[in-house]
This record gives structure tokens, C-alpha cells and sequence, in this order.
């Protein structure tokens, strides 16, 4: 079955994976993670995209940002992969692809799903065994949010100013919503939309992006029983790693 074409609409959140070929690390050291960062923060401001929340997995890492523009996000991961990429091989003499081919992505609903996707990023090293507490991982902007550094990388989205009417308050709030974590369901459906590229959102939300581009933007129900927006999976057939 042909790819679908990745889909981005400017304004919307994006939920964004980039994994690493057969699942090796694209990490050697601390300089790695602080170079990748920085290439992210420079081409995510020269393609004006806001970078709302992100954490860097020793074989892959998630991106939740907003284009303003329909070419900013595929320019900004095209530029800061290559050019990562050519750093990493050159510091650690070796050739070839790093990338598990392109990066996968999606449009989230930020009403109902984007609160969710960011305590999913912080809470991956978490439920990857590398850290009992998301505090403990440095890689991920859960520290901006939570009031324990300015990571200039990062722009809350409004719905993050929502949580309180202070600093304080909404670094508290944000921590309580972390340290409650999110469903199964909602786990699965963020991993599974990203991966298959399928609009994740309740049925209006998906009508409405669906008027705004040709690209299909969810599966076709027909002959199919009717699934909740929770439940959102794919119509390709391929298989998906263990790890999100």
C-alpha cells in the first residue's frame, strides 16, 4: 500500500517522532544530546515553529510543536537531521544513515490531547525504566515546566498559561498533572496516531482539518464498526515497535 504523505496544517499541534535506525542509538554522549537540542532550537525559530514540549530517548525522540507556515516543520526536520547527522558521523567515525527513515507525525486535538501529549514525552524515560521520576531525566522540557530552568527551546502553548494564575501555580499544576499520568488508552492512541499519521481528535475537530486539506486526514469507516476517538488506529498495515 502507498504512504500517505505526512500531514501538516499550520496552526494546529503536531506530535512528531523520529526514531533511530534499527533501533540503535543516535546518542554517543552528552555533547550529542546538547548539539541535536540546539540544532532543533535554531532551525525550529528560522521555520517558525514553536517547540512546545520535547524529550530526547537514547534510539529516538518526540517533538510536540505548531508550524506557522505548511513547509516549517518538514524544513525543520530535514535540516537539523541532516546536519545532525553529519556531526555525529564525523565525531564518531562512522558512515551511513542514523534515521530510521523519514519522521513520523501527526496532528493532535490541543483541547482534549495536547496536555496529554506532553506528560506522555516527559513520563517515556519513565516508562522505559531509565528514570523512576521524570525530575531525574535532563533531556526533556518537563524541567522548563515545572520551574527547575529557562529551556529557551520551549513555548507553552496557551493551554499551559491556563493552569494557573502564577508562575507557581502553574508549575505546580502541571507537576500534579505529570505525577498522575495519563491512560493506557490515551498512551496507545497518541503512539498509534503519530506512527500511522492519522488526525487525533474528536469527530468534529477531524471534519474540520479534513475541510482545510485533500489529504486524507483519518480512516476510512466504511464496512468498519465505529470506534471511539480514544480508540483512533490505523488503516495501514505494518508493525509498530515496542517501545514509544
Amino acid at each position: 500500500m502507498a504512504r500517505l504523505p505526512r500531514l501538516t496544517v499550520p496552526g494546529y499541534p503536531h506530535h512528531i517522532i523520529q526514531r533511530g535506525n534499527n533501533r540503535q542509538p543516535i546518542f554517543g554522549d552528552r555533547a550529542d544530546y546538547e548539539l541535536l537540542l540546539g540544532l532543533i532550537d535554531e532551525h525550529a525559530r528560522k521555520q517558525q515553529v514553536a517547540v512546545h514540549a520535547y524529550v530526547l530517548m537514547s534510539n529516538h525522540l518526540h517533538l510536540l510543536a505548531t508550524p506557522e507556515t505548511v513547509e516549517g516543520i518538514p524544513q525543520l526536520m530535514q535540516a537539523v537531521g541532516r546536519r545532525y547527522v553529519r556531526t555525529f558521523n564525523l565525531r564518531h567515525a562512522r558512515t551511513g544513515t542514523l534515521w530510521e527513515g523519514r519522521y513520523r507525525s501527526t496532528l493532535i486535538q490541543a483541547e482534549r490531547y495536547l496536555l496529554a501529549c506532553m506528560v506522555y514525552l516527559d513520563l517515556n524515560p519513565v516508562r522505559a525504566g531509565m528514570v523512576a521520576d521524570p525530575a531525574e531525566y535532563p533531556w526533556s522540557s518537563y524541567h522548563h515546566y515545572v520551574g527547575r530552568r529557562n529551556d529557551r527551546l520551549v513555548t507553552p502553548h496557551p493551554l499551559y498559561w491556563e493552569l494557573g494564575n502564577t508562575p507557581f501555580a502553574r508549575e505546580q499544576a502541571y507537576e500534579e498533572l505529570v505525577h498522575a499520568g495519563i491512560t493506557p488508552s490515551q498512551q496507545q492512541a497518541l503512539t498509534d496516531s503519530a506512527l500511522r499519521g492519522w488526525a487525533l481528535g474528536e469527530p468534529d475537530y477531524v471534519a474540520d482539518l479534513q475541510r482545510r486539506t485533500a489529504r486524507r486526514v483519518a480512516r476510512s469507516q466504511a464496512g468498519r464498526p465505529r470506534v471511539k476517538a480514544d480508540d483512533l488506529s490505523p488503516i495501514q498495515e505494518e508493525s509498530l515497535p515496542s517501545q514509544d
